[in-house]
């Protein structure tokens, strides 16, 4: 009939029912055998229905008079922030783009001095500067990153490294103080650092190893996670901007993956990531010299951290943390990913490794989510009331970076893509217009592609991966926000480092692989069920044809559910 739908309290209970009376009539010697239960189940199919008849009126009376309007406030809600997003998005893009047909190069915007190699000045030209590497129980890769730092290109007299070890485990301790003697024993001026609590996490580390007394003499710190690998001039080249710029508080790099190739999700990442760098960090750097902070890969003039009141333990995200209170107090940031010296074009990348291991990304991505909207809580207030930043500072602060980049896309890809959408399809009266459905998501997976070309044809793949952590992270945005439960939880990143190439191959499955069972994530397999029942709805009833978006994201639900997605061990013969 034209205009009429199956509500689908009635469609599914009466299709089951249906199912069992046809299977139990299949045969008639199993009738015969089974006719008292059959008709029991005659009786109660009757009075199922007619309970659902009586039903009905009250079910249409709530659904006409709630959630119709609930739902086409909600479709007008979403397609609100989408237009937010694609903006931001367009925004961030076009500034990228310009930057890179104008050739807007850092060395070209503030000034870059090569520091000069004079054998009678010797190291006197050269600012004090200190190195850390904190880490947490890193057996698989302290190695890489300590022997990196090592290896700086830098007078041994006008550079200290801490290796700053908060790892539980007394072996690893133990592995971490031998690889810093060895070092010592080579010259480097090393001090291994350690404490028996891990109060305040990385920021709790990072502050009470810059109290120590040797500090003072230092004017810039560069910090390096333990799975970081810096070039062997990531100084040379990176330095000399905050020497010959005095405003400029932090000179940040971009990161090279070096394990980018090992499974689709670490190619997923990297697309992300890169976009992250190319596209925001670029943007950021060239409009209003602030971006955050990584964390990581980056070099510090330690009186802008002083003048921020140093590092605070308050949120997980306490690099963005730091970041935010610099640049409050007047202080410029810069991007250095592209850095051009002499006649030829160099990248300033630090090798860096992503998590391979999905409940290893889920915890990262929890804490990256969680950190900036508990921040964002917290510092909107001294923002808006900062009197050393102007007016267009404050609104980028609040509502580009905060709101649209941190609060926004993760609702809208969550709630819109992946509830609102699929709950569609049992509402005819709720039409969603078709630039919301496909023209914007479009045009933002293209803007987010364009920092990995190399992967275009992953871009499908990438959307469902993205829309499945949606779930986790706007879960985390929203404990950010009520500062729930988890809204302080630290989970380090689980890393391969060399593990492939250094163990059997057997050791390694042994510590990562799992049974199905125990892989099994209910949020994921439940979802997937969710959009199954949406899905096969839509295909039945409706003309929108959403069920074409929706079915392969029933699939990305339940292969991640199930644990399918993550590091490829190869199997020993």
């Amino acid at each position: 009939m034209e205009g009429a739908y199956l509500s689908p309290s009635l469609f599914f209970p009466t299709l089951v029912l249906a199912l069992m009376l046809e299977l139990m009539r299949v045969d008639a010697g199993i009738a015969d055998l089974w006719e008292p239960l059959v008709s029991y189940l005659d009786q109660a199919s009757d009075f199922f229905l007619s309970t659902l008849s009586r039903a009905a009126p009250v079910w249409t009376a709530v659904r006409v008079a709630v959630l119709v309007p609930l739902m086409k406030a909600a479709v007008v809600l979403c397609l609100v922030m989408s237009v937010i997003l694609v903006v931001e998005k367009l925004s961030m893009a076009l500034v990228a783009l310009y930057v890179k047909v104008f050739g807007r190069t850092p060395e070209k915007v503030y000034k870059w001095e090569e520091i000069p190699q004079d054998s009678e000045l010797g190291s006197l030209p050269y600012p004090m500067v200190l190195v850390q590497i904190p880490m947490f129980n890193e057996r698989e890769v302290y190695q890489i990153s300590i022997g990196a730092v090592c290896t700086l290109a830098w007078p041994n007299d006008k550079l200290i490294i801490q290796v700053l070890d908060d790892s539980t485990d007394i072996t690893i301790r133990e592995l971490v103080q031998e690889e810093c003697g060895k070092w010592h024993r080579k010259g480097r001026n090393i001090h291994y650092i350690s404490r028996d609590n891990r109060n305040g996490y990385k920021a709790g580390a990072l502050k009470e190893a810059m109290e120590l007394d040797y500090v003072k003499k230092c004017d810039y710190v560069a910090i390096f996670d333990a799975d970081h690998e810096p070039p062997t001039d990531f100084l040379l080249r990176s330095v000399p901007f905050l020497m010959h710029n005095r405003d400029i508080a932090l000179a940040q790099a971009r990161w090279k993956f070096v394990n980018a190739n090992e499974c689709i999700m670490t190619r997923i990442q990297e697309m992300s990531l890169n976009y992250h760098f190319k596209v925001e960090q670029q943007s950021g750097s060239s409009t209003m010299a602030f971006f955050g902070f990584n964390g990581t890969a980056g070099v510090w003039r330690i009186i802008a951290i002083n003048d921020a009141e140093g590092w605070k333990e308050r949120t997980t995200v306490e690099d963005m943390d730091l970041a935010v209170r610099a640049t409050l107090r007047g202080w410029k940031f810069l991007y250095i990913g592209d850095l051009k010296v002499c006649v030829y074009m160099i990248n300033v990348n630090v090798k860096s490794e992503l998590p391979s291991n999905y409940k290893a990304y889920r915890y990262q991505q929890h804490r990256w989510a969680c950190g900036p909207a508990n921040l964002f809580k917290k510092m909107a207030l001294d923002i808006i009331m900062a009197k050393e930043v102007p007016l267009m500072k404050k609104l980028f602060l609040l509502y580009n970076f905060f709101f649209a980049r941190r609060i926004v896309s993760h609702n809208v890809t969550f709630f819109f893509y992946c509830i609102i959408i699929p709950l569609s399809s049992f509402f005819p009266e709720v039409v969603i217009p078709k630039w919301g459905v496909f023209y914007v998501p479009t045009l933002i997976t293209i803007l987010n592609s364009i920092g990995t070309p190399r992967s275009l044809h992953l871009i499908v793949v990438w959307v469902f991966f993205e829309n499945v952590m949606s779930l986790h992270r706007c879960k985390a945005v929203y404990i950010g926000l009520l500062e729930a439960g988890r809204v302080n939880e630290w989970v380090v990143t689980e890393k391969l480092g060399n593990t492939l190439k250094t163990k059997q191959i057997s050791v390694v499955e042994k510590k990562f692989a799992r049974k199905l069972w125990e892989r099994l994530l209910f949020l994921e397999v439940s979802m997937g069920l969710i959009l199954l029942i949406c899905a096969c709805y839509n295909f039945s009833f409706r003309k929108d044809h959403h069920f074409i978006f929706i079915f392969p994201q029933t699939i990305s639900f339940l292969l991640m559910g199930f644990g399918f997605v993550g590091t490829y061990i190869p199997q020993t013969k």
